[in-house]
C-alpha cells in the first residue's frame, strides 16, 4: 500500500549557515496515529510546514499519495491541500462572524465541492467532533475546547488523506486538551491519520508512535501498543514494540 506521507533525506537550509532540518526521512502509513515531539528549536515546526507543503525543503523528497510533491506548482501545491490535508492549530483561526458550520464550510472552498453540498457536509463533520447542537453559534459563544473541536471538524470536513495538528491541546486547560485528545483518538479509530506535532511528552507518550526531534534529525522513532485508555490519560503506558533508529533514517 502506498504511504499517505513520504519524507526522505529532507534538508532545509536558511541563510547564514543555519539548517534546520538534516536528512530526515519519515514515511506515514494510512490510519498511524504519530506523535512528532521536540523541543523549542528542534525542526518540528519547519517538518511541519514541509509535510504540509506549506514550504519547499532545499534538498530531498516529499510525496503524499505516492505522488512527488517537489515538482508542483505553487496552484496545484495548493489544490493538493485543498484536497489531501487538513490542518489543526493551537489558536482556532475561527472568523468571529461566522457560526460553528460556517466556519467548517470554509474547509471546502478549495476542494471542488459544491455550494448546496457545503453545508450538509459542515454539519455532519461538526456530528463527528460532537457538536452537531451548536451548530449555528458563533466563535464567542463556544468554550475554547468547543472551538478547538470546530477547527477539527473543518480538517476533516473535505475527508482528507492526513490530518496535521499542530500543538491542538495548547491553548486549552488540562480538562479540554484531554478531551481533545480522546477526540483524536475516536477519529483516529474510524479510519482518520492523524500526525501530532507537540512539544509535550506526556502527550507523545499517549500515542501509538512517537517521532523525536533533536537538532534537525529524527533521534528516535518508536512505536507502541496502546493499552486501553492511554490517550484518555489513565496511568496505563505503552508497551514499546520497536526499538530506536539512526537519525533521519526511515523507520522499518
Amino acid at each position: 500500500m502506498t504511504p499517505v506521507l513520504g519524507v526522505r533525506g529532507v534538508g532545509m537550509a536558511y541563510g547564514g549557515g543555519v539548517r534546520a532540518l538534516d536528512d530526515v526521512s519519515l514515511t506515514i502509513e494510512e490510519g498511524e496515529l504519530l506523535a512528532i515531539v521536540g523541543p523549542s528549536g528542534s525542526g518540528k515546526s519547519t517538518l511541519l510546514h514541509i509535510m504540509g507543503t506549506l514550504d519547499r525543503p532545499t534538498s530531498g523528497t516529499v510525496e503524499i499519495g505516492g505522488e512527488d510533491v517537489m515538482s508542483l506548482s505553487d496552484r496545484e501545491l495548493s489544490a493538493l491541500r485543498g484536497r489531501q490535508l487538513g490542518f489543526v492549530f493551537q489558536q482556532f483561526h475561527l472568523t468571529d462572524g461566522l457560526s460553528a458550520w460556517e466556519n467548517v464550510a470554509t474547509g471546502l472552498l478549495y476542494a471542488g465541492v459544491a455550494r448546496r453540498s457545503r453545508k450538509p457536509r459542515a454539519l455532519e463533520a461538526l456530528a463527528r467532533v460532537g457538536l452537531d447542537h451548536r451548530s449555528g453559534h458563533l466563535p464567542h459563544q463556544l468554550s475554547g475546547g468547543e472551538r478547538q473541536r470546530v477547527a477539527i471538524a473543518r480538517a476533516l470536513v473535505h475527508e482528507p488523506m492526513l490530518v496535521l495538528a499542530d500543538e491542538p491541546t495548547g491553548a486549552l486547560d488540562t480538562a479540554n486538551g484531554t478531551a481533545v485528545l480522546d477526540l483524536l483518538s475516536t477519529l483516529n479509530d474510524d479510519g482518520t491519520t492523524i500526525a501530532v506535532i507537540t512539544h509535550d511528552r506526556d502527550i507523545a507518550s499517549r500515542l501509538p508512535r512517537t517521532v523525536e526531534l533533536r537538532d534537525g534529525r529524527i533521534v528516535s522513532d518508536t512505536r507502541a501498543e496502546a493499552q486501553a485508555g492511554a490517550v484518555s490519560g489513565s496511568g496505563d503506558e505503552a508497551r514499546p514494540l520497536a526499538d530506536t533508529r539512526k537519525a533521519g533514517k526511515a523507520p522499518a
